[in-house]
């Protein structure tokens, strides 16, 4: 593939299986990074999945994706790799380090399988506790992506647990401590171990950057948002006390200054 200068940006959002919601509000975020890419003048073509990135990814600079089960295959993922190398950057949200899931006999959750996706992302969903306000750190003041954020900020957000694939490789940029609550019945049931929690024990990862060749990838875990629609068929809980309508990050000035950061970034 020829080096990457589009000024062009591409667009995934949607859910699995093809027009299911999948528990987001895919509209809501799919307006609100086109309006982002808008600020900044920059055309962009929009699907609901990976199928044909193969034909978008060569007149594009920058890939967005916002997903809720799509994720690429073998060959889409080599697509993605040759086209990060001549300089495409991929800037991931939230349920972009899912995927597929397995059933897990005896078990009512799904067990994230790791695929060569995230391999390439940099980073794979284990899972999350129910939606809080927390604290976001701010690891990396000086990186671009950064820029104007300080040295934390809070957001009501589904608390992710990501394990990095290749720490040595990624400059960590965000990271949260959730505190003694956040924890997960998965943990142990699922999966083994708790691989998102970083060497001090408490923290974890919630935003990176990776080179890959002469581009690379940006992921933030941050970005639910949903909707009555969304929710629709959920069983009934009567300790839910989580809102109808939730927007959270969406709200928060400081992760759409990372998204427009990001942006400018890697679109300048």
């Amino acid at each position: 593939m020829t080096e990457t200068t589009s000024g062009r940006a591409h667009l995934i959002a949607g859910g699995f299986p093809p027009g299911s919601s999948a528990g987001h509000d895919h509209d809501h975020a799919r307006l609100r990074l086109l309006g982002l890419l808008a600020e900044r003048d920059i055309p962009a073509s929009v699907a609901n999945d990976f199928a044909d990135i193969e034909k978008w990814l060569p007149v594009s600079g920058l890939l967005i994706t916002y997903v809720a089960g799509p994720y690429p295959n073998a060959a889409q993922c080599g697509a993605l790799r040759s086209w990060m190398e001549a300089g495409g950057h991929w800037l991931g949200l939230h349920g972009t380090s899912g995927g597929r899931a397995e059933r897990v006999e005896g078990v009512r959750n799904r067990r994230t399988v790791k695929t060569e996706h995230h391999a390439l992302l940099g980073s794979y969903f284990l899972t999350h506790p129910p939606l809080c306000r927390f604290r976001v750190d701010v690891r990396d003041t000086d990186h671009p992506v950064t820029q104007g954020l300080g040295v934390s900020f809070e957001v009501e957000d589904e608390p992710y647990f990501i394990e990095l694939q290749d720490p040595g490789s990624t400059r960590i940029l965000l990271t949260a401590d959730y505190g003694p609550g956040a924890v997960s019945p998965t943990i142990g049931t699922l999966y083994a171990s708790d691989t998102s929690l970083q060497a001090d024990g408490k923290t974890r990862v919630l935003g990176y950057t990776r080179d890959v060749g002469r581009g690379g990838v940006t992921y933030f875990a941050l970005g639910h948002c949903h909707n009555p629609a969304s929710r629709a068929g959920r069983p009934s809980d009567s300790t839910d006390m989580t809102p109808a309508t939730l927007r959270g990050p969406w709200e928060t000035d400081a992760f759409m200054a990372l998204l427009r950061n990001a942006i400018a970034w890697r679109m300048s």
